[in-house]
């Protein structure tokens, strides 16, 4: 059997474990391509390229295994922040840091120190199989099989959508648990790219968010009986614990940085001195729009803050219903408001500065970008948990 680590609570450093000068050249890379990869449904590569060399990749890695050793918030100031530029680039970086707190969490000793120094030294860029053509984006359910053989565990696992999988060097995947005798009796193993033969199957041409590259796949191979991350058949403990509270916490910071970008790139055209020859910049209309599109984004960036606290807080249990709801509130609101935000804002700049592919401001993209974060875990699903949950809590006790 499996030793199963407890989950390692991280607990913010005394300051960022990167440097601006870092960050800045990562997304001056990112800035540099945006349009390129938008355009072209193309991989952000150069920008991976830097996230290797930065040591981002390795940055919820903890000390001791190499890595930065940041908190949760860090993670979530480095998404927002490259989402501002490209939001493709700053959703493949969450979700990457959402597999590599996984493992943080639940992977037993032998895994973590065989995996997370190479994950710290940026050779390892990881890529989440979870999708599954029956059943959507369905966490807690699979339908593919995981057999048990010796000392190996042998996968052959389709997935309609794989971000960044034609570039990932590893990949945690979800499966029936060995010898399953339910299809909510889910694994998540930990499968290196150069044991498996991982075929891309499909193309990816999207509205928006075509930078991710979120390719269908087929992965088939044999990898060593302790790649499970936890135990076999208690997915739901990782889904609760890491797995969904960083996903929502995460996405909401794409999402709220891609609208953040927009809008400094939108007070900035205003105050050029062309416009302001051209337009009153005191006139109801305009200030009633950016003053509404400002309060959709001090909302979801409280409501972020608070959700990151209470996600960090050890004393707090992750599972209980005032948490959940929480977490799904904040996606909801995120998914939701960052649009109207960025919408509004199309509506200010008009047809040439607003709509157009090739204006400068890029609300156009962003606004594309933005329309996939309401179907990005579909937000009706997450509704109907949300009355569920309002059910269990009598006392309607807000976390």
């Amino acid at each position: 059997m499996t030793t199963t680590a407890s989950p390692a609570r991280r607990t913010p450093a005394a300051g960022p474990p990167f440097g601006p000068d870092r960050l800045a050249r990562l997304t001056e890379t990112v800035r540099e391509h945006a349009r390129h990869t938008d355009e072209h449904a193309e991989f952000p590569a150069q920008a991976l390229a830097e996230l290797r060399t930065s040591g981002l990749l390795g940055l919820l890695v903890p000390t001791g295994y190499g890595g930065a050793g940041g908190s949760l918030k860090d993670m979530l100031e480095v998404s927002a922040t490259l989402s501002r530029t490209c939001m493709s680039v700053g959703m493949i970086f969450a979700m990457h840091c959402q597999q590599v707190a996984a493992l943080v969490d639940h992977g037993s000793e032998a895994l973590r120190d065989e995996v997370l120094p190479g994950i710290a030294r940026g050779e390892v860029y990881l890529a989440s199989v979870t999708t599954e053509s029956g059943k959507g984006g369905h966490l807690l359910t699979s339908e593919s099989a995981l057999d048990a053989h010796a000392d190996t565990l042998r996968l052959d696992r389709t997935a309609p959508v794989v971000t960044g999988g034609a570039h990932a060097d590893a990949f945690l995947v979800t499966t029936q648990a060995p010898g399953a005798t339910s299809p909510h009796q889910v694994s998540l193993v930990y499968a290196e790219r150069a044991r498996l033969e991982a075929e891309v199957t499909g193309g990816w041409n999207p509205v928006g968010m075509r930078a991710t590259h979120s390719v269908p796949m087929r992965l088939r191979g044999d990898v060593p009986a302790h790649h499970v991350v936890g135990e076999h058949g208690a997915f739901r403990t990782i889904t609760v614990e890491t797995f969904a509270p960083l996903a929502h916490l995460g996405w909401s910071a794409c999402w709220l940085g891609t609208a953040a970008g927009a809008l400094a790139r939108t007070v900035e055209w205003l105050r050029s001195p062309a416009q302001r020859r051209r337009r009153d910049l005191s006139g109801e209309l305009l200030l009633t729009r950016l003053g509404r599109a400002r309060q959709r984004l001090e909302t979801v960036h409280a409501l972020l803050q608070h959700a990151a606290d209470v996600h960090s807080d050890p004393s707090r249990d992750r599972s209980a219903a005032p948490v959940q709801s929480l977490l799904n509130t904040l996606k909801l609101t995120a998914s939701e408001e960052c649009l109207a935000a960025v919408d509004e804002l199309v509506e200010l700049a008009g047809l040439g500065q607003g709509y157009l592919r090739d204006a400068p401001l890029e609300l156009e993209r962003a606004w594309r970008d933005l329309r996939s974060a309401s179907l990005n875990y579909g937000n009706d699903r997450l509704r109907t948990a949300n009355g569920t949950l309002a059910l269990l809590d009598r006392e309607v006790t807000l976390a």
